[in-house]
């Protein structure tokens, strides 16, 4: 692996537009060598026209772009060989088995990874002598992450790599990725399932229209305030509750004042917000500002 102090990723105002739609508004973004950094936001927040541009499929109409240090746009095939993609839709080779598929692909990088040992890791193995029209939908998406893989890349662009995924499918990729974090990789993840950026990131960036307007680890996304806990009781039969910075302080006032011969408050119930619920809230404080409305919600 490459080790520099420049970023993986450095994008500056970045702005592209499809007629009079602006799908990328002055965006910045910046990812760091060795970071797993989820892009959440709802359609048509700018998030794949964003990771294209990264990805060199698409131009920017302004702002600067650097990945692993090459303008994408101009990126040449050595700079490709050190990328790793996982697109949303990838129906090529149809004919072909997966040991055939994912040993030719592997033809094409300087350094790949052992193609056997990426086929055991996706969970694909009594299946390698299967042509690809025949898996299922969950097996074809292990195939194009297996394809994305084995290359052995320094930076790998996950695009919603667990759809069609079971539960635990879905957590033996999650290791996948950590196992290829831990070995130095930098993945840049866009993912509908919360559950999974808040599992596998060590940031989380919320995009909507065309911006970020949130960033950090998934624990602190949306600062002190969108963390405060939500504390619920019963008093004199009436439901009562209070937003707070110090819940354990409130339990305990309500506790002396309250509680039964029992020592228990009626109705109790301290909620702290998940990471769902810091989310939808700057999106919807994104378009309030905005006067839009989001199309989506992730699961």
């Amino acid at each position: 692996m490459t080790t520099t102090s420049a970023p993986a990723v450095l994008v500056e105002g970045l702005h592209k537009r499809y007629g009079d739609k602006r799908a990328v508004d002055g965006l910045d973004l910046r990812v760091e060598h060795g970071e797993i950094v989820a892009v959440l936001g709802p359609n048509g927040a700018g998030k794949t026209t964003t990771v294209e541009t990264l990805e060199g499929f698409r131009r920017a109409d302004a702002g600067h772009v650097r990945v692993l240090g090459e303008d994408p746009a101009h990126g040449d095939r050595r700079w490709r060989s050190r990328l790793g993609v996982v697109l949303q839709d990838n129906h090529d080779m149809a004919e072909a088995t997966v040991r055939e598929i994912v040993h030719h692909v592997a033809g094409f990088y300087p350094a790949p990874r052992d193609p056997e040992a990426v086929i055991d890791a996706v969970g694909l193995r009594e299946k390698r002598s299967a042509r690809t029209r025949a898996l299922s939908g969950g097996q074809r998406r292990r195939l194009d992450v297996a394809l994305g893989v084995v290359g052995d890349p320094e930076l790998l662009f996950l695009d919603e790599p667990t759809t069609g995924f079971d539960p635990q499918a879905r957590h033996e990729f999650w290791g996948l990725v950590k196992g290829l974090r831990d070995e130095g990789t930098t993945i840049l993840l866009t993912t509908h399932y919360l559950e999974e950026a808040e599992h596998l990131a060590d940031r989380v960036v919320v995009v909507a229209d065309g911006r970020v307007v949130a960033q950090g680890a998934p624990d602190t996304l949306g600062g002190r305030r969108a963390r405060r806990a939500r504390v619920r009781w019963t008093e004199d039969g009436t439901p009562r509750e209070e937003v707070t910075d110090t819940p354990t302080a409130l339990v305990a006032r309500l506790t002396s004042r309250l509680a039964g011969a029992d020592g228990e408050v009626a109705g109790l119930q301290v909620l702290r917000p998940t990471l769902e619920d810091v989310y939808l809230g700057l999106i919807d404080a994104a378009h309030d500002a905005a006067g839009t409305t989001h199309e989506e919600t992730p699961r």
